[in-house]
């Protein structure tokens, strides 16, 4: 499949061409030509007038349905929502039915998304059925294609099992991807605890039942001296935890979520549900300080948390709502709206992803595998039922015009516009 992308701007640190407007001639799945170039007969064309391009987009944090929740998402849509979203990869956590905790179900993921633009690679489970008690099958699943392990949005209470867990993960270098908080201290708590749960009525959950669970992991992670990831961090006190653990030598690395980089606490006042996600939306300070974190290196990486849920579980009163928004396609406009530029972007949205998993890092070269993302970041467009390929419908920014728009995506030999 021959491809001609003309008029794009280059937003790769990794490559000669960043910052550079170029064309980018693709044939048969590999870059051939970067420059002024002149189109050939028997190829498309593509004109992305000035647009950047970027390596392609991976997610390290998303949930579909399949298997045993089809209904909220499956593998076509989800795909198809990435691909809208400018992602040519996701990672896959394992919170299905039943819990993706053996070779022979890291092999289902594996081959329910063959041969698709977006590659989906499979996060095996921690522990068994997500209840810290066994370890999984964790060498089995890593062997059969598991990039990273994973209790999903479960964080683990046990000291001794996690650590535990660390130790046997160290074998045979594997990465444990783990949600923090520690659930003696947030309880049944659902937003961020701060004036405004006091106004609301409603128990908060305080910013110390995440950060003392980080401290934890991280005393952990120098004691056992291997590697841990946090996922989802939410608080300035993480931040700075993270920063100085970093700086300590301890082998921590972090995420956070796109909407936790622009959504604030005060959203909630009209108790919308589909502003209720897990880690709570925190304060404009804690905003600031994910934005710097970002910025300085203490973050590593940004996800979409992408979490598909039926009408029935988030039309309800607040306190009963599931948690999570889908977010695939949402993460690109929050991220220009926070205001991240495009090397920020590329960096924290396609290189280190793929960096801390270990995986291959696309690049914009000649003679390499085409998989990149093209962006306009001041296209205007409605999101809407239209536009939106998820099954689920459960997103604030719905029905709403949004900034930042992907246009084109090519991975394995294969493209799409939007």
């Amino acid at each position: 499949m021959n491809l001609l992308v003309k008029n794009v701007t280059i937003a790769d640190p990794q490559s000669k061409f960043n910052n550079q407007q170029c064309d980018v001639r693709v044939e048969n799945g590999t870059i051939k030509n970067i420059g002024k170039l002149t189109a050939d007969k028997n190829e498309t064309i593509f004109d992305a007038q000035g647009a950047f391009l970027t390596p392609g987009f991976f997610d390290l944090n998303c949930v579909a349905g399949d298997p045993g929740f089809e209904t909220k998402e499956d593998i076509q849509t989800l795909t198809e929502t990435a691909k809208a979203g400018g992602f040519t990869g996701l990672a896959l956590l394992p919170q299905t039915s039943p819990v993706v905790q053996s070779k022979s179900q890291v092999e289902y993921i594996i081959n329910r998304a063959k041969n698709n633009l977006v590659d989906v690679l499979p996060v095996g489970a921690i522990s068994q059925n997500r209840e810290a008690k066994e370890l999984a099958e964790l060498f089995d699943m890593q062997q059969a294609g598991a990039v990273a392990f994973s209790d999903g949005d479960k964080a683990l209470q046990d000291d001794g099992f996690m650590s535990r867990a660390l130790q046997y993960a160290k074998g045979f270098d594997a990465l444990l991807m783990v949600y923090p908080e520690n659930k003696s201290i947030a309880g049944k708590s659902q937003i961020n605890e701060s004036k405004n749960s006091v106004l609301l009525g409603m128990k908060g959950l305080p910013a110390l039942a995440e950060e003392m669970h980080i401290a934890r992991d991280i005393f952990l992670a120098s004691y056992n001296e291997t590697k841990i990831h946090i996922s989802n961090i939410s608080t300035a006190g993480a931040v700075a935890l993270i920063r100085k653990a970093k700086k300590d030598g301890v082998q921590v690395s972090c995420d956070v979520t796109a909407h936790h980089l622009v959504f604030t606490e005060e959203l909630l006042n009209d108790f919308d549900s589909n502003y209720k996600v897990k880690p709570p939306l925190r304060g404009k300070t804690d905003v600031k300080a994910l934005i710097a974190g970002l910025k300085d290196g203490t973050i590593d990486a940004i996800t979409s948390q992408h979490r598909p849920e039926e009408i029935e579980f988030k039309n309800v009163e607040f306190e009963i709502a599931h948690y999570g928004i889908i977010a695939l396609q949402t993460v690109l406009p929050l991220l220009l709206k926070a205001g991240l530029d495009s090397a920020l972007i590329a960096e924290k949205l396609a290189i280190n992803p793929r960096k801390l998993l270990n995986l291959t890092i696309p690049m914009i070269e000649e003679g390499a595998k085409a998989n990149f993302t093209v962006f306009n970041p001041t296209e205007k467009w409605l999101y809407n039922a239209a536009s939106n390929p998820s099954k689920s419908a459960n997103s604030p920014l719905l029905g709403t015009e949004l900034t930042g728009k992907v246009t084109l995506v090519y991975n394995n030999n294969q493209y799409s516009e939007s």
